[in-house]
């Protein structure tokens, strides 16, 4: 797991995105890989980066689909309807 920071503070690992955002490091993999959690993918390792803003955003619209009880197959297809 790469603990270095990012270079541009715009930009985050999985590791400093869980850090900011207080969201385990397994539900951000989680949402990355059905689709739901905007990410690039760069460098040899392919490592996920994540653009602050973004998916911050994102995520605090998840949580208030969550909060309304909607399913995650419900909260996926509200996303991929946009």
């Amino acid at each position: 797991m790469n603990t270095k920071k990012s270079s541009d503070d715009n930009i985050l690992s999985i590791v400093e995105l869980a850090k900011v955002s207080g969201v385990r490091q397994s539900t951000l993999k989680y949402y990355t890989e059905i689709g739901i959690l905007p990410f690039n993918q760069d460098g040899k390792r392919l490592i996920r980066r994540y653009k602050k803003d973004d998916v911050l955003k994102r995520l605090e619209e998840i949580k208030e689909l969550k909060n309304k009880r909607l399913t995650i197959k419900e909260i996926v297809e509200h996303f991929i309807s946009k």
